[in-house]
């Protein structure tokens, strides 16, 4: 679908790629990978045509159409959250608009027999089977859908775009982008605006219905479970994996030990080079040799070796008081923006040493309970926080709270203290403040890099109550790794706000779930709380029978009143007819649900994520289900009329 050849792309003296060449394929899933800075969204510019390469060929058929989401994107703020997501169908209204004036010309003409009316009639055909082929009729139900599907409530579709917020309107983007059903789906960053119900959405929706994927994405689950091959950009070349993220880590890692022993030879190799043209440099006898020595010398093409990973470093956080036994403690607190409840009746009780998560969909209120915490703004109700606290608090406008005439090296070192001081490059190369950008001023830094650079800052703070509200949306997957490690062995009580399942995995031992006005606790961790979600899902019908408790029985048939016993008795056979189709169908609907559960279940375990044959099966039972669905409704109605 699109052919990359020889692809060459400048920015000052050092490529970015060079002599790069791969296909993207139908049906791949491919995850683009590298350090912050490697060129993965410029790959992705150059894919769609936003940008152009510095040298080599970007094939395209003209009949591919290629949907392509940015990590930033200038939105317009005219319209309703319908009305934008309904210029994803603009080629469906034009063919429309094209099809009612066919149509009409018909409907006027009365020259049956000539060849132009005849051609007319034919042309009619043709663009209405377009037409009817775009799937139009569904459009209105699948923008439904699609924008449920991404967190939206049916009551914000005649809501303005304004009031909602950046995050919101790119979800409204993403809707658009995948409502238009491209042949190619470029995505830079989707989940970073995503709550973890819609990551899931997503993730099923790509496999399902998406044709050819390439996304960036720094959220190690949802990569694992979209994406079946891995393009890595380093040392300015394009590596080529076919495999998934977690494959491709052990692979790497097995390549940079080549690499590395590859590199010590060349470099052992070149010592002994130039020793020998050294030591004898002066000598007439052995001008011959030194001179083979010195042209083999400049053609050598010196072996690179991928970035250090310091995934590996250990960070642990510097000692702290000891807090009391209940570092909060929530008693039916309340909280009002004017006639709107944000939650009520909330009572929790953290114990200290406990790693717990606050999980649900944006605007249920995570961040407003962690600024009650803080004591940050008003609430009803009772909130303590324990004896001997001390919070290390970390949002995204902590990042503006820095100093911007000190550089980042500075920044840490201010903090940091004892033998950390020892260590502050290696720490600030964790967090991809590598090399000269350790010498950056903070002014300079754009907003992901000032929260990467608090987040730091944070790491080597004396507190033994830590909350972080999205601590992972600026880091890569090192970083979070350095950060989940150093999280798991910090002696204090931790809260963390976030949508990432990764990084949660293994770290909490407590969630609690946001939603409807409500706080509710769940022991266990955030896979065992997705797991029980599900469930939940599942034994509500969930699944496509418009959250019902599975197909809603019609009521039983009264008998006819009709005096004339043949149209009684015809009406009966009708009535049991149409009884035995309803019960059949729901017969089918019952046993489609139990394998689509069985399959969700299979489908959730990491190696059969990329399972094309249990995927494709899941794709034609989720199909069949919804059309048995709209059978059962069309059976029922029938039988409604019958009676």
């Amino acid at each position: 679908m699109i052919s990359v050849e020889s692809l060459h792309v400048e920015f000052g003296i050092k490529p970015l790629f060079a002599n790069a060449s791969f296909v993207v394929n139908d049906r791949d899933r491919i995850a683009l990978v590298g350090k912050n800075g490697a060129g993965k969204s410029t790959l992705l510019k150059i894919l769609c045509g936003q940008q152009k390469p510095t040298g080599g060929v970007v094939s395209i058929p003209n009949d591919t159409t290629i949907g392509y989401l940015p990590q930033v994107m200038i939105l317009q703020d005219d319209t309703t959250v319908r009305q934008e997501a309904q210029k994803a169908f603009s080629n469906v209204t034009e063919l429309k608009a094209e099809v009612d004036a066919l149509n009409q010309q018909l409907a006027e003409r009365t020259d049956y027999e000539s060849e132009s009316y005849l051609a007319l009639v034919e042309k009619f055909t043709l663009e209405h089977e377009r037409y009817m082929m775009m799937g139009a009729e569904n459009c209105e139900a699948e923008l439904e859908r699609t924008l449920m599907g991404l967190g939206f409530e049916r009551s914000d579709l005649e809501r303005p775009t304004s009031e909602f917020s950046g995050g919101w309107r790119m979800r409204i983007e993403l809707a658009k982008i995948l409502l238009q059903k491209p042949d190619v789906l470029l995505l830079d960053e989707p989940t970073n605006h995503l709550d973890i119900e819609s990551i899931q959405w997503l993730e099923q929706w790509l496999a399902q219905s998406a044709k050819a994927v390439v996304l960036v994405s720094h959220d190690r689950a949802f990569i694992n479970n979209v994406t079946n091959r891995t393009l890595e950009i380093s040392c300015g070349q394009i590596i080529d994996y076919k495999v998934k993220y977690d494959e491709y880590v052990v692979l790497r890692k097995e390549r940079r030990e080549q690499q590395l022993r590859a590199y010590e030879n060349q470099q052992k190799e070149i010592q002994e080079m130039r020793q020998f043209i050294e030591r004898f440099r002066y000598q007439a006898t052995k001008a011959v040799q030194v001179q083979q020595k010195v042209k083999q010398l400049e053609k050598i093409v010196p072996i690179e070796v991928d970035e250090v990973d310091n995934s590996a470093l250990h960070l642990k956080f510097p000692p702290c008081l000891r807090s009391g036994d209940y570092p909060v403690i929530c008693e039916d607190v309340r909280k009002d923006y004017g006639a709107h409840t944000v939650f009520s009746n909330v009572n929790l009780t953290i114990k200290r040493g406990e790693k717990v998560a606050f999980v649900g969909k944006n605007g249920e209120g995570k961040s407003t309970l962690v600024k009650c915490i803080m004591g940050e703004i008003p609430f009803d109700g009772h909130l303590k926080v324990g004896h001997n606290i001390q919070i290390g608090y970390f949002a995204q406008n902590q990042a503006q709270l820095l100093d911007e005439e000190l550089t980042v090296f500075q920044t840490i070192d201010n903090v940091a203290k004892g033998e950390i001081r020892l260590r502050i490059n290696d720490i600030l190369g964790a967090f991809m403040f590598g090399g000269e950008a350790s010498d950056k001023k903070v002014k300079v830094l754009s907003g992901g890099e000032r929260s990467r650079l608090a987040m730091i800052r944070l790491l080597l703070e004396p507190v033994n109550l830590l909350i972080l509200d999205e601590p992972t949306n600026h880091l890569d997957m090192p970083s979070k790794d350095v950060l989940k490690e150093a999280i798991r062995a910090f002696d204090g009580t931790a809260i963390i706000v976030s949508h990432d399942r990764e990084f949660l995995d293994g770290l909490v031992s407590k969630v609690y779930e946001f939603g409807g006005g409500k706080v509710r606790e769940h022991l266990g961790g955030i896979y065992e709380w997705l797991r029980k979600e599900h469930e939940a899902q599942i034994s509500n019908g969930s699944n496509g029978l418009n959250g019902s408790n599975g197909p809603i029985k019609p009521t039983k048939p009264i008998n006819p009143t009709k005096n004339d016993y043949a149209t009684h008795k015809e009406q009966q056979k009708r009535l049991r007819k149409a009884e035995k189709a309803v019960e059949e169908s729901e017969r089918k609907i019952s046993d489609m649900e139990r394998r689509l559960k069985e399959l969700d279940d299979l489908l959730m375990i990491p190696e059969n994520a990329a399972d094309m044959t249990l995927v494709t099966e899941y794709t034609t039972t989720k199909k069949a289900l919804d059309e048995e669905v709209e059978r059962w409704e069309r059976l029922s109605e029938e039988l409604e009329t019958i009676n």
